[in-house]
């Protein structure tokens, strides 16, 4: 039986979400559903698509041969999924262990390491890095790579700790921040500080762009 995925979008590369040049994997469905959350629409679990994981492992394969520093793993709530989530990383390990190159494995889970079950933390033993804890949007913070001052960055590995350690305390002038564009509409990559998602709606509405529905905003018509 084929393991699968179910996945909201992949993208490559990915320059905001962890340390360099990296393939980003969005996972479908999260029962968390922090208030405030930018991605709404990776919340439903029925929605997105059931991708094999041997076809996201290729993606990463041709990641690492295009120059690719790791791979990032968010969502969604990636270990709502822990076969397939043990899977792929099991898979991407394997690749990177083919390589010379040092290639890192980061995943994002709003769960704290403490509320982990076994079959969780069997799905996360590859990963490098762990970035933990709920979206709280009341507890804003400028820690790159969080939204809020209870997410946590875990150093796992020796390449973590030579790779994030200086990420760990880092607060950046701004949040990194990509734009991308799909058939599906133009999105964000990234972690937004407190605030950017209203001063960007501001902003393009004051040069005549009107939105229409948001992953912020679900509700929201044109």
């Amino acid at each position: 039986m084929t393991t699968t995925l179910r996945v909201n979008r992949v993208h490559s590369p990915v320059t905001t979400l962890g340390y360099g040049r990296r393939l980003g994997i969005w996972t479908q469905g999260c029962p968390l559903a922090c208030p405030g959350c930018m991605s709404r629409d990776t919340w439903d679990p029925a929605a997105g698509a059931e991708v094999p994981v041997d076809r996201l492992a290729a993606l990463w394969r041709e990641a690492v041969r295009g120059g690719a520093d790791g791979l990032t793993i968010s969502g969604g709530e990636p270990l709502t999924q822990p076969e397939g989530l043990a899977a792929l990383l099991t898979a991407a390990h394997e690749i990177r262990s083919g390589t010379a190159r040092e290639l890192d494995l980061l995943v994002f889970t709003g769960y704290e390491e403490s509320e982990l079950d076994d079959a969780q933390r069997a799905a996360v033993r590859h990963a490098d890095v762990l970035i933990t804890g709920r979206y709280e949007a009341g507890r804003p913070t400028g820690l790159i790579w969080r939204g809020s001052a209870g997410q946590h960055m875990l150093l796992r590995t020796e390449l973590a700790e030579r790779r994030y350690q200086p990420f760990v305390g880092h607060t950046p002038d701004s949040s990194p921040m990509q734009v991308a564009a799909d058939e599906h509409g133009v999105w964000l990559i990234g972690v937004p500080a407190s605030g950017t998602l209203p001063r960007l709606e501001r902003a393009l509405r004051t040069r005549g762009v009107e939105l229409g529905p948001t992953s912020w905003r679900p509700d929201r018509r044109p």
